[in-house]
């Protein structure tokens, strides 16, 4: 059966002004308890008539950032909210609060996978970390990362907790970037191989008080 594609809708100029007012609010810039700036000026800051920014400041509201009050003013009551999407937190997050949420998954999953994981996650994880290490001794930083949170994914998705692995994946991908910047060169994975091929050991060996320990340890070393 044929299916007519539809015209995908654009985004409405009140959308485009309640998400670069939200930006304004999760960087900073409005500060809660701070007031925004009036209807007139943000018409001529975003070059919109009225109803496009009333709208957009409905949306706000709507989404727990902002409050109006009649006759005052729009006042910021939140910048976090109740309907930012949880990829979109994650990438005006710094790079140390992602890492640690990362490292605490990391712990969790290995203990977990070392439990419930199959002989073709084993086989999964063994070749992941073959790639890993191969590419390390080559220096070859981004396909080593690469490789390395394919190690780590494989190892969540041993653990049989598609919440943890959906979380996992989410944090893994938005620190792949600052890792590429942080990193010059592959010596921490070298110096961490042995770490690793002892956590894929306690995982082979269905034991979760060593995988724990194991995943413990390369958190430890790569803080």
């Amino acid at each position: 059966m044929m299916i007519t594609p539809q015209p995908l809708k654009r985004q409405s100029l009140a959308e485009e002004v309640a998400a670069r007012l939200q930006e304004l609010i999760l960087t900073g810039k409005y500060t809660t308890g701070q007031q925004l700036p009036t209807e007139p000026e943000l018409m001529q800051q975003f070059g919109v008539g009225r109803s496009s920014v009333r709208e957009a400041v409905k949306c706000l509201a709507n989404r727990g950032l902002v409050r109006v009050q009649q006759g005052v003013g729009t006042f910021v009551i939140s910048q976090i909210g109740v309907g930012e999407p949880f990829s979109q937190r994650l990438q005006r997050a710094d790079f140390e609060e992602l890492n640690e949420v990362r490292l605490l998954l990391e712990v969790k999953i290995a203990e977990r996978a070392a439990i419930h994981r199959t002989n073709k996650d084993i086989e999964k994880m063994k070749g992941f970390l073959k790639k890993r290490f191969t590419h390390a001794t080559a220096n070859e930083l981004e396909a080593c990362m690469q490789a390395d949170i394919n190690f780590h994914t494989a190892i969540a998705e041993a653990s049989k907790n598609e919440i943890m692995l959906d979380l996992y994946k989410t944090v893994a991908t938005h620190l792949k970037e600052s890792f590429i910047l942080r990193y010059g060169n592959t010596d921490s994975f070298i110096e961490s191989q042995s770490l690793h091929d002892a956590l894929l050991q306690s995982i082979v060996d269905k034991d979760p008080s060593k995988a724990l320990h194991w995943a413990t340890k390369i958190s430890s070393h790569i803080k």
